[in-house]
Formats: structure tokens, sequence, C-alpha cells
């Protein structure tokens, strides 16, 4: 098997696990960041080591596009491509061909769709999804399956969630490289209770190594996210991973974790940095407003990151406001060492029984709206650019 993965303590639905790859081990419950084009936006590799990043994500659909699986291919593979000689998980590109295509066409075959970049048409089916991916050479990968917005119909969402699961048997069928990359499945099923059940009862069948949980984070509120968390994660098999697809923001991190998952991803840390807006422990701050000008503070008192040990708010807001690289680089690495720590909290707290305690203290001083600019939307809403 291209993985292997065992809970290591529990705590609850709450569990830590050791994924182990050929390219080096994972300690869950982790987030990954988005290295949507080969690259997490403005950060080296040898930077997120130091922040203690293990696992990152890209995107087959960006890269399929440019520079193209060839030169990829032609390089050694997307590990020698971009310098991460670690564990990378790609997805298949589906919600990328359903949020970014301006025309797009589904049929049972796949999806042609046009490329955001020039307007020029491509075809993407499960087949030829899985094909990129054994080009790309990621460690884990993902069967195309068909995204659907928030709100849809029961019926529209029904359809697609089927469609997911005849596309995932296909992606199997298709997947030829198991020794060297895991095929996850993708659930689907919207709000839907019963749709997601079904999902899980079909995908389960299919004795994948892994589960990703996709479809939610397009713009439902979370406490519908959970529900949906409830009804899927105890129809899991308890010893395989499990990934949500399209989170980031620290309170989700959590919740997740307590209803039983164990990977997420989200560009939020790095998109939101990138407009100043910083990660705290009691949600966010906006470093572009006009009080930190003189505030020569750390970002957070509290946090040990290379940034908040050596440069002050003021510093940073004068770098975003002068229009400087170096003002994006720092918000966008303390924001990536925040979630990386929060989550080696988390996986702390799990190992001495202390989960619930840890929540409790977290709910005390979090909040959206707890800063003067308010918080951050989740990542992921369909339309919007995923990167």
């Amino acid at each position: 098997m291209a993985i292997k993965w065992q809970v290591t303590a529990r705590q609850g639905q709450a569990r830590t696990g050791r994924l182990v790859t050929a390219r080096g081990a994972v300690e869950t419950p982790v987030f990954m960041p988005v290295g949507t084009q080969a690259t997490v936006k403005a950060m080296t590799p040898e930077e997120l080591r130091e922040i203690g990043v293990n696992m990152v994500l890209s995107n087959t659909y960006h890269l399929y596009l440019r520079p193209g699986t060839d030169i990829i291919a032609q390089a050694g593979g997307l590990h020698a491509f971009m310098n991460w000689p670690y564990p990378i998980l790609t997805d298949s590109g589906g919600f990328q061909v359903f949020s970014l295509s301006p025309l797009r066409k589904v049929s049972e075959e796949g999806v042609t769709f046009r490329s955001h970049i020039d307007g020029s048409t491509h075809f993407f089916s499960p087949e030829k999804a899985v094909a990129v991916q054994e080009a790309l050479g990621s460690d884990i990968i993902m069967p195309l399956d068909h995204v659907v917005s928030h709100p849809s119909s029961y019926g529209e969402t029904r359809e697609a969630m089927e469609r997911s699961v005849r596309w995932a048997r296909r992606s199997q069928k298709r997947h030829r490289n198991s020794q060297e990359q895991a095929l996850f499945a993708i659930l689907q099923g919207g709000v839907y209770g019963e749709l997601r059940e079904q999902c899980c009862r079909e995908m389960v069948n299919m004795d994948f190594p892994g589960y990703a949980i996709g479809g939610l984070s397009v713009g439902e509120p979370k406490n519908e996210m959970y529900a949906m968390l409830e009804i899927v994660t105890p129809l899991l098999p308890q010893e395989k991973p499990r990934y949500l697809m399209g989170v980031g923001s620290a309170d989700a991190l959590l919740e997740g974790v307590r209803r039983g998952v164990d990977l997420f991803d989200c560009v939020l840390p790095t998109r939101i940095a990138r407009n100043g807006r910083v990660m705290v422990p009691k949600g966010y701050l906006n470093l572009r407003n006009a009080q930190y000008a003189a505030d020569l503070r750390p970002i957070d008192p509290l946090c040990s990151c290379y940034v908040c040990r050596h440069y002050s708010r003021a510093y940073i807001k004068h770098l975003l406001k002068a229009g400087e690289i170096l003002g994006l680089r720092l918000t966008t690495y303390h924001n990536l060492y925040y979630l990386n720590s929060f989550m080696a909290d988390i996986r702390c707290a799990i190992r001495e029984k202390r989960l619930d305690e840890f929540a409790s203290e977290f709910w005390a001083s979090f909040g959206p709206d707890a800063e003067e600019d308010g918080g951050a939307n989740e990542c992921g809403t369909v339309g919007q650019v995923h990167q």
C-alpha cells in the first residue's frame, strides 16, 4: 500500500494518528497548506519546514493547464519540480472545473470545460484525472467528482452524488499505481443526510484507503457542515484516515477534529494573509487598519513564530501599505505557523484526554467578530478562485 495509517490516541470521536508515506510520516490531525500552482504562495519550501509543515496540497486542474503535466513529469514529478521531497496530496480538479470554468458540460463520460486562463477547451474524465495525477507523482490522489453549489436541490444533489460514486468506481478501476499512490474516495451529498449516508455506504463498499468529505465549506452555514460530519464519520472505517476538504479556520478545524476528521486543507490562511489579515487566539486582526500604524507589539505577544519574535504590527502595516512583498510573506508565515501550532496543541490535548477543556478555553475567547474587523469567510465557496 502507498500509505499506512494508524490511530495512536482517542478521545470521543477525535483521534490522533500517524500517516506514513514513502516520503515521510505525518502526525494527524493535520492542516495541509495549499500549494495551488506547485507553491504555497509567498513561502519557500524551507520556510514551510521551519514552521513544521510536513505535507502540502497541490491542484491538478491548475497544474494540468499550466505548466502542463508533461513538463512536470520531465522534471521528475511534482516533488522534484517544486523542491518538496515530502508528502503531497493532489485534488482531482473537480472543484475547480465546476467553480472556475465559465462554460462546462457534464456528461456521464466526464466534463468538458474551458480554461479560465485562455478559454481553451479541455475534457476531464475520471480516468484522465487519475492519469494526470499519476504523471504528477503525488502521494495521495483524488477521483474526479461532481461538485454542486450551495444551495442545491435534493434532485440535483442526488444526481451529482450518484455520478460521483460511478466516477469513483471508474477511477478505482483505472488506478494502477496503488503501491505508490493512494486513491481516496470523495463523499458527496450536500447537506442532505440521507444522501450522505447512501454515498458513505457505497464508497465504503469499494474499500478505498482513505475517505475525503467533499461538497462542504461551499457556502453552507457551519452548523450544517458539522451536522453532516456527525452523520458521515461514524459510517467510515475506524482504521482509515478521513479528510475534510476546504476547511481552514481555527474554529472549523477544532470542531472537525472533535467529529473525527484527520486531515484538512484550505487556502484561507494564505489568502487572508495577502489581504493583511492575521490569525490570533481571539479571531483575526486586519493589519491594514489605521489603528496599527503606531502599534509596536507583535501580531500575537504569545506567539513564538519568527515574525512575532522580530517584527511589530506597525512595521508590517507599513510594508502592506507600501506594497512591499515582505509584508505578505510575514503575514503568511505567521498564519501558517499559527495553524500548525494550533493543530499540534489539539493533538496534545487528545493524547492527554483534555480536548473538551481545550475546546472550552478556545471558545471562551474566540469569535468571528472578536476583533475590530470581524472574522473571515471559510474558503471554498463555489464561484471563487480557489487559490
